[in-house]
C-alpha cells in the first residue's frame, strides 16, 4: 500500500480495515466487551485461588477514621474478641489528641481509603478489603485490554499484552495479596490505564509514525497507518481540551494512591489531542487538582507539605533494619541510592541452592537440607532448589517480555508516542530508585507496577513490530509471554509457601 495514500486518508470509523494477515485493529464493540469481560473473571478466578488471608489492613483504619471525623487513626488497637487491632503496625506516627483517645497518621496517601469508605460505613472494620481490591485488580485487567485495544497492534497482539500483564508481571502478586501497600498499586494502575486509553482515543494521529521505518510494501502497516491517521483537533494553543484534562485528571488521581505515578505526566504532553503545548496545558491543569488536593489535605492534617509520618518511618526502618543497606544520615529520597537500587530493580537474582530460609520468615534464618541425602525440588521448602529473595528481583528476570519494547526504541525520538512512553518509565523509574525501600518484602519489584501502564504500550507496539516484520518474530514473543507466566507462577506460589 502507498503509505502517501494511507496518510492522507481518513478511515471510515464504521468498517474495521481487512488487511493481509494478522492485523486488524478493531474487532466488534460488543465482542471486545465480552473478552474485556471474560479476561477480568478469568483473572479474578486465577486471583482468587492464590489468594492469601494478610493483616495488613492500614486504609480499613484510615476509612474509618474518616468516618469519625478524623485524619488519624486509633492507635495503637489490640485485637479483642474477634475484632481486628493494629498495634503490629510499624508505619504509624502516633500524635497528641485532645479527644482523649490515642491516635497515629499514616503516611500512605488516602485515595485506597477513600475507596473503602462505604464498605467501611456497611462492614467496620471487619471488612474483607484484601477481595474488594481484588476484585478491583481483576477490573484492571479489563482496562489494560481495553487500552492495548486504542493502539495500533493487532488482537493477538492485544491478547497476549493483556495476558502478560495480568498474569506474567508483578501484579499477579500484587492482586493475589492485595493488601495495604498493594492497594495502592491497584488503584493506581486502573486510573492510568484509564487516563493513557483516553488520552490516545483523543489522538489517533500519535501512532502515526511509530512503524514508518517499516516496508512501504507491508498491506498491514499501511491499514495500521490508515487507521491511526485521523486527524487532531485545531484550535487556540491554550486552550483546554476536554480529553486531555480529564486524562490528566485521572492521572493525578492515581497519583493520590501512588505518588510517584505523577512522573508519567511526560506521556499527556506527547499524546492527546491537540499541539504540544495544549496537550501539556489541558493535562497539567486535569492532574494539578488531585496534585493540590492532596498537599491541602497534608497541610490541613499535619500542618506540613510532605507527610511527616514518612520521615518517622524512615527512621524506624533505618534502625530496624541495617541488613537492608539503608543509611540514617541520607534522605528518604536520595539519589545515592540508585546504584545500590537498580542492582535489586535489574539484577537482583533468586537465592539459589540456599542454605536458609529469607530472614523475613523469622528472627532467625531457617536452615534447609539438613540431610545431605536431601535433593533440592522447585518447590520443596525444606530443600529448595531456588527461593525467590524477599529484598526484590530484577524485573526482566521475572517478567522478559518486557524485552519486547526493545524493538520500538528505536522509534524514540521520532515517534510522539514512544516518545511519551519512554520518558514516563525512565522519570518514574528514576524517582523509585532514589527512594530508600524497594518494596521489602515481595516478589519481583512491586514498584514496576506504577510504570507498567505505560511499558505496556511499549510491549504492545514491540510485539506487534517484531511479529510484522520477522517469520519467527510472533514465536519469540509468545514464548517469552510464556515464560514471564511460568516465572510469576514460580513466585506466587513461592510467596504462599514462605507466607509473605
Amino acid at each position: 500500500m502507498d503509505r502517501s495514500v494511507a496518510q492522507g486518508r481518513r478511515a471510515d470509523p464504521g468498517t474495521p480495515p481487512a488487511p493481509d494477515g494478522h492485523f486488524d485493529p478493531r474487532i466488534p464493540r460488543g465482542l471486545a466487551i465480552a473478552v474485556g469481560l471474560l479476561l477480568a473473571l478469568g483473572a479474578l478466578a486465577v486471583y482468587s485461588v492464590t489468594y492469601v488471608d494478610r493483616y495488613y489492613d492500614h486504609f480499613v483504619w484510615q476509612a474509618a477514621a474518616f468516618l469519625e471525623g478524623h485524619a488519624a487513626i486509633r492507635f495503637p488497637v489490640e485485637a479483642v474478641d474477634g475484632l481486628p487491632g493494629n498495634a503490629r503496625f510499624q508505619d504509624v506516627l502516633p500524635i497528641a489528641t485532645t479527644d482523649g483517645v490515642a491516635r497515629g497518621l499514616l503516611p500512605f496517601p488516602p485515595l485506597p481509603a477513600l475507596v473503602l469508605l462505604p464498605f467501611v460505613a456497611v462492614w467496620g472494620l471487619s471488612v474483607n478489603d484484601q477481595a474488594i481490591f481484588m476484585v478491583l485488580a481483576a477490573i484492571d485487567v479489563a482496562l489494560c485490554w481495553w487500552m492495548i485495544g486504542r493502539l495500533p497492534v493487532g488482537v493477538v497482539v492485544r491478547l497476549a499484552t493483556t495476558v502478560f500483564f495480568a498474569f506474567g508481571t508483578v501484579f499477579w502478586y500484587t492482586a493475589q495479596i492485595s493488601t495495604t501497600w498493594y492497594q495502592a498499586h491497584i488503584v493506581a494502575v486502573g486510573l492510568t490505564f484509564l487516563a493513557i486509553g483516553i488520552a490516545l482515543g483523543a489522538d489517533r494521529r500519535a501512532a502515526a509514525d511509530v512503524f514508518d521505518d517499516i516496508d512501504d510494501d507491508d498491506d498491514r502497516d499501511g491499514a495500521r497507518i490508515e487507521e491511526v491517521a485521523l486527524e487532531a483537533p485545531s484550535g487556540r494553543s491554550f486552550g483546554v481540551e476536554p480529553r486531555g484534562f480529564l486524562a490528566g485528571l485521572l492521572l493525578g488521581l492515581a497519583s493520590t494512591a501512588r505518588l510517584t505515578v505523577i512522573f508519567g505526566a511526560p506521556f499527556f504532553a506527547f499524546v492527546g489531542p491537540g499541539d504540544l503545548r495544549r496537550r501539556a496545558w489541558s493535562a497539567g491543569l486535569g492532574a494539578a487538582i488531585p496534585v493540590l488536593g492532596l498537599v491541602l489535605y497534608n497541610v490541613l492534617t499535619t500542618g506540613q507539605v510532605f507527610h511527616p509520618a514518612y520521615d518517622h518511618l524512615y527512621r524506624l526502618e533505618t534502625a530496624g533494619y541495617p541488613s537492608l543497606g539503608y543509611h540514617a544520615d541520607w534522605g528518604a529520597e536520595d539519589p545515592r541510592y540508585l546504584a545500590q537500587n537498580l542492582g535489586i530493580a535489574l539484577f537482583g537474582t533468586p537465592d539459589l541452592v540456599p542454605s536458609t530460609l529469607p530472614e523475613s520468615i523469622s528472627a532467625h534464618p531457617t536452615p534447609v537440607c539438613v540431610d545431605p541425602s536431601d535433593e533440592r525440588g522447585l518447590f520443596d521448602v525444606a530443600c529448595p532448589l531456588a527461593v525467590p529473595r524477599d529484598t526484590g528481583m530484577s524485573v526482566i528476570l521475572t517478567s522478559p517480555a518486557y524485552l519486547l519494547a526493545i524493538p520500538v526504541l528505536r522509534r524514540y525520538g521520532r515517534s510522539r508516542l514512544v516518545t511519551g512512553a519512554v520518558l514516563a518509565v525512565g522519570f518514574i523509574a528514576l524517582v523509585n530508585l532514589m527512594h530508600f525501600s524497594q518494596g521489602w518484602v515481595q516478589f519481583g519489584y512491586r514498584f514496576s507496577n506504577d510504570a507498567a501502564p505505560f511499558a505496556l504500550v511499549l510491549v504492545a507496539l514491540g510485539f506487534e513490530r517484531l511479529s510484522v516484520r520477522y517469520r519467527w518474530g510472533m514465536l519469540a514473543a509468545m514464548s517469552l509471554v510464556v515464560l514471564s507466566l511460568g516465572i510469576n507462577l514460580w513466585g506466587v506460589m513461592w510467596s504462599r509457601l514462605l507466607a509473605w
